[in-house]
């Protein structure tokens, strides 16, 4: 199909598994306990993206250790999907061998780069966020991120370290595209309990070298009041322009003021606006809102001296009918 550019995502399946019912539902025959055999897919061995050009597409990963060794048939699953029109495509093959050893193979000891937010990339460890945050890992490894599934090799989260109910997350992974050394994990979090939570993630590469990383994320109370902190703005000083940031604990659009007064009191320009109002916030899912930037102009768009200059901001939630202030400063060169 030589017009078609898209999106290709590829899984890579070890070898089939042979697998017996745990026959925990007592039934018996002849006075045995009936357990029945069955086969399963292989472990993913990889999940990653590849471009789509002119129908032809390419893409290289390293196989992880965690295979099973004797060489015999995996299995290849193909995906795209078009928007416009809309459509999809699949396809599958048996036809690859996977198994061996490369004994010429780099040496790796190092564990992968792990970076974690909630929500969006703009989230600092001790956020607010609302009771059904998003985890997003972003992972990077030389040789790639394993997901094969090996005893004791999972993408696994705990939360406050309750080790008993981990979160397993290698299906939730996926490469980049056009680069297996890096991808991200997404998992959403539903109904947890309100405060401070701290979230531990392990990851190991395709060598086996793990890397452990903690994040600690505040989870709002929905039926307490509207809180803010961490208000400042950036860059400070300026000279062209800066962005008014703060954290709140709403899952709901935030109407926000910001007004700027001279040290001596006098107003110079008011700002509005709501949290979520672009693309940045999906409607207040994030706890982290910056969408108000400033030109260092006055109300009537004349430019300001420079110097230091007070600013109010004031965040109101139409659904608490609350309302919450903070005053911090600024400075123009």
């Amino acid at each position: 199909m030589t017009s078609y550019d898209r999106i290709l995502t590829a899984t890579i399946f070890d070898k089939n598994i042979q697998r017996q019912t745990l026959a925990n539902n007592n039934v018996s025959q002849n006075g045995q306990v009936i357990r029945l055999n069955f086969e399963t897919l292989g472990e993913k061995i990889f999940i990653g993206q590849a471009s789509i050009t002119n129908g032809l597409f390419e893409f290289d990963f390293v196989v992880p250790r965690d295979i099973g060794v004797p060489v015999d048939n995996g299995k290849v699953s193909f995906y795209a999907k078009s928007d416009s029109p809309l459509q999809d495509n699949a396809g599958a093959s048996f036809d690859i061998l996977v198994g061996g050893i490369n004994e010429n193979a780099e040496a790796d000891n190092i564990g992968p780069v792990v970076k974690l937010y909630m929500n969006d990339e703009n989230f600092v460890s001790g956020g607010i966020t609302n009771e059904a945050p998003t985890l997003l890992a972003k992972l990077q490894d030389d040789n790639g991120i394993n997901t094969a599934s090996g005893i004791g090799h999972d993408i696994i989260a705990i939360i406050d370290g309750d080790e008993t109910n981990p979160f397993v997350l290698n299906d939730y992974y996926k490469a980049n595209v056009d680069d297996y050394t890096s991808g991200e994990v997404t998992y959403p979090f539903r109904d947890l309990e309100p405060g401070l939570h701290t979230l531990t993630l392990k990851a190991w590469d395709v060598y086996n070298n793990s890397s452990v990383t903690e994040i600690q994320f505040l989870v709002h109370d929905k039926d307490e009041k509207l809180v803010i902190n961490n208000v400042l703005n950036y860059p400070n000083p300026f000279i062209n322009y800066t962005e008014f940031w703060f954290n709140h604990n709403s899952s709901e659009p935030l109407d926000v003021s910001i007004q700027i007064f001279t040290v001596s009191g006098k107003l110079v320009r008011t700002l509005n606006g709501q949290t979520g109002a672009d693309g940045c916030c999906n409607e207040g899912a994030s706890s982290l809102s910056r969408n108000i930037v400033w030109d260092g102009r006055d109300d009537f768009g004349d430019k300001i001296g420079k110097g230091v200059y007070v600013y109010k901001l004031k965040v109101r939630s139409n659904q608490l009918n609350k309302q919450v202030e903070k005053i911090q400063k600024l400075v123009i060169l």
